[in-house]
């Protein structure tokens, strides 16, 4: 079986080697772009006492185990229509390999919102934390299974110097204490495995326990509908991360809706 996650962790080590040849990192963290402030991503995540969980709508053009999700992709639009939807922060796919992203969804989607963006990507070096920055996002995705814990805390710490969040994304006990022990304020925890593609929600949603509540707990993949958001808000996730349920339908903004109003 093909360990998707390893492949990608060397695509875009290539990638990140052959961009800063083009712009080096000391170029990027000259850019103003990339010292200029940007909206919390973390307090956006923050859910308050006696509140919905927050949703964190992903942009997403296709996936490695489900193909082509939206063929009419138009982030700029999409990212209009989810803000006004009640999306709380937005997610922009920019893995170009398996995920057909790119750097420009997330300057697309910028044009139309002014919610804090997450950087979705498999992020291995500094470089792409910077570029992150310099396109404007909030935060960047680390996935605890892709790192090292040197490496996992060297970019944690190179995101906080640029003013960055970062979602650390686990999918199982052992990861959560990894994350934790480095000092994640954000901590997600992923119901896919992203080494099959194997989507197992109800796993994911009793890991949740296990960060503690001065963190931000984000459920990721799973929630389709109103019952898997309540579920996950049972659970004790403060936010709720929803991608293909969001892309795969003619009107993303009114299906955010639902989420919260619709129990069926």
């Amino acid at each position: 079986m093909t360990d998707i996650l390893s492949e990608l962790c060397a695509l875009r080590a290539r990638d990140a080697e052959e961009g800063a040849r083009r712009e080096p990192l000391s170029a990027l963290l000259a850019r103003p772009e990339t010292s200029a402030p940007r909206p919390s991503f973390l307090a956006a995540l923050r859910r308050p006492a006696g509140s919905r969980a927050r949703v964190n709508a992903e942009l997403k053009k296709a996936s490695p185990s489900k193909g082509l999700i939206r063929a009419d992709f138009r982030p700029a639009d999409l990212a209009a229509a989810l803000t006004a939807g009640g999306a709380s922060a937005l997610s922009v796919l920019v893995e170009p390999h398996r995920f057909l992203g790119d750097a420009a969804n997330l300057a697309l989607a910028r044009s139309r919102s002014a919610l804090p963006l997450l950087w979705k990507d498999i992020v291995v070096s500094k470089w792409q934390v910077a570029k992150a920055a310099a396109c404007g996002a909030s935060a960047v995705l680390l996935i605890v299974a892709a790192l090292s814990d040197a490496r996992l805390r060297a970019l944690l710490g190179f995101a906080r110097d640029l003013g960055l969040d970062a979602l650390v994304e686990a999918h199982n006990a052992a990861e959560i204490e990894r994350a934790l022990d480095l000092g994640a304020r954000i901590v997600g925890v992923n119901s896919r495995d992203l080494r099959t593609f194997h989507t197992d929600p109800d796993a994911a949603f009793g890991l949740l326990a296990r960060i503690p509540a001065d963190r931000v707990r984000v459920a990721e993949s799973g929630v389709r509908d109103a019952a898997g958001l309540r579920l996950a808000e049972a659970a004790g996730a403060d936010a709720v991360l929803v991608g293909e349920a969001l892309m795969r339908v003619t009107d993303p903004a009114s299906a955010l809706r639902e989420l919260f109003t619709n129990d069926n």
